[in-house]
């Protein structure tokens, strides 16, 4: 292998395998993780391998990421302050265990997160859920492995942990040989990816409410976070931000009209016009568009179910300013923070999809703040990808820096709509390219870099060569 291909071996996911696996630290940091979860893994002495990197505060998230397969865009319009952030990570590669050898699964974590009174609670939770993830990704496998194995606790940490002497970047899979069950399911980790999520959001909640009590801080914040592994997605949504895909769809040539007219109809209240558009309209051979598939529902407090539990607790829904509020003021009614609405009803647990496979047809996914939505429906934005994506120009009305980032388009069009509100979205482009690329087959490797300033689940940057 050349000596370039060496910088990073496909595990980066589990550079931090030693942590439990070392001698004496094994009962001891699970009777902590058992008692406390993350937080206190991170926090205790009897742990001492599980740290959280010191976030620098000049090196923010970046307000805008142009990796092709994963664009991120934010813009604080005409709000005081940027309070929303943004988290993308598509190539976190895990190995699980599996009937006759080892499984590499590809996993990726797309979030936003909109944070309100006050950037802290978002800011925390951008920070966390990679760490927190990988710690519970990780233990998780020791519980559920063990239990399969009927091996004690710690085993399966034993099995991973490097010897010395070995590369930091390498794992000795020949000590990985262990088999699993006839009748155990393959496709189980998947279901270990999605507690390991929904254990990290709650940890989350946990940990900055210790703080905001701590520190008296009234803010909160939407969660809503993506997982990709297997040519699956599952979602997990607190709040009011959105995540749906644009899947592109032929329609007949009478859905093709009502779509081109309604284009038109736009085009002609901002002062645009479309000069094929004649001949479109009189194609006979219908069209092909994107439509929209919505993965998450609002939590709004006027919402039944929302409303039935913040009265069960106490609270009250009254609109203000037009906008159904949480005792007059808070406008969601699932946040992580907002402790002082936490005993109204207010919860901070996701509404979380099934696993579901994702199509060829399925070009786009789209995570974005609710600020994006002000101007834009989801069919809006839709529209907006496919025009660009297929190098239609004839909407001229575009921000021009369409041209530079499909994200930033989405964020600057809204804002040049008039959203009053900070946006913030995350793009993946999908389709046949990202689903099977993810699958990876024999002879192909991986090569990146490694910031060396992140502990636990590493940030890494890929480039796929054979």
């Amino acid at each position: 292998m050349p000596a370039s291909k060496l910088k990073l071996l496909v595990l980066g996911f589990f550079f931090f395998c030693t942590t439990i696996g070392s001698r004496g630290e094994s009962s001891t940091c699970l009777t902590v993780y058992k008692e406390g979860g993350a937080p206190a893994v991170f926090r205790s002495t009897k742990c001492p391998r599980w740290n959280l990197p010191n976030h620098d505060p000049r090196r923010r998230f970046a307000s805008t990421s142009t990796s092709v397969r994963c664009q991120s865009a934010m813009l604080q319009g005409r709000r005081k302050s940027q309070e929303d952030r943004t988290l993308c990570a598509l190539d976190l590669r895990i190995p699980f265990p599996g009937k006759t050898r080892p499984k590499e699964v590809t996993v990726g974590i797309v979030a936003v997160f909109d944070g309100h009174n006050g950037a802290e609670a978002s800011e925390m939770a951008s920070k966390l859920l990679l760490e927190y993830f990988a710690l519970h990704t990780y233990f998780l496998l020791d519980a559920t492995y063990s239990v399969l194995l009927k091996k004690p606790t710690g085993r399966f940490l034993q099995v991973l942990n490097r010897d010395e002497g070995i590369s930091q970047h390498e794992l000795n899979f020949e000590r990985f040989k262990f088999s699993l069950p006839e009748n155990f399911d393959d496709s189980f980790h998947l279901e270990i990816l999605r507690e390991a999520l929904l254990k990290t959001l709650h940890d989350i909640d946990a940990a900055f409410s210790k703080e905001a009590s701590r520190s008296n801080l009234g803010s909160g914040s939407t969660a809503t976070v993506v997982l990709i592994a297997d040519g699956h997605i599952l979602v997990a949504n607190i709040g009011d931000s959105k995540a749906f895909l644009c899947t592109e769809k032929f329609h007949s040539p009478a859905e093709a009209k009502a779509i081109l007219i309604r284009l038109y109809r736009e085009q002609r209240r901002n002062g645009l016009f479309s000069r094929d558009f004649d001949k479109k309209l009189a194609s006979s051979n219908g069209l092909a568009r994107f439509v929209v598939k919505e993965l998450t529902q609002d939590h709004h407090p006027n919402r039944d179910d929302e409303r039935i539990r913040v009265e069960a607790a106490g609270g009250y829904v009254i609109e203000w300013g037009g906008v159904p509020r949480v005792n007059g003021q808070l406008a969601i009614s699932r946040a992580i923070g907002d402790v002082s609405y936490k005993s109204y009803g207010v919860i901070s647990a996701p509404e979380v999809t099934d696993w579901q496979p994702l199509s060829v047809n399925d070009s786009y996914l789209v995570v974005a703040s609710d600020g994006v939505f002000e101007k834009l429906s989801l069919l809006d934005v839709c529209d907006i990808l496919w025009e660009e994506s297929s190098r239609d120009r004839t909407r001229s009305g575009l921000s021009s820096s369409c041209l530079f980032s499909l994200a930033d388009c989405l964020v600057n069009t809204a804002f040049e709509k008039g959203s009053m509100d900070n946006m913030a979205a995350v793009l993946v482009p999908l389709g046949s390219n990202y689903i099977y690329q993810n699958q990876l087959p024999e002879g192909f490797a991986l090569e990146g870099e490694l910031d060396s300033s992140s502990t636990g689940l590493q940030r890494l940057t890929y480039e796929l060569s054979c």
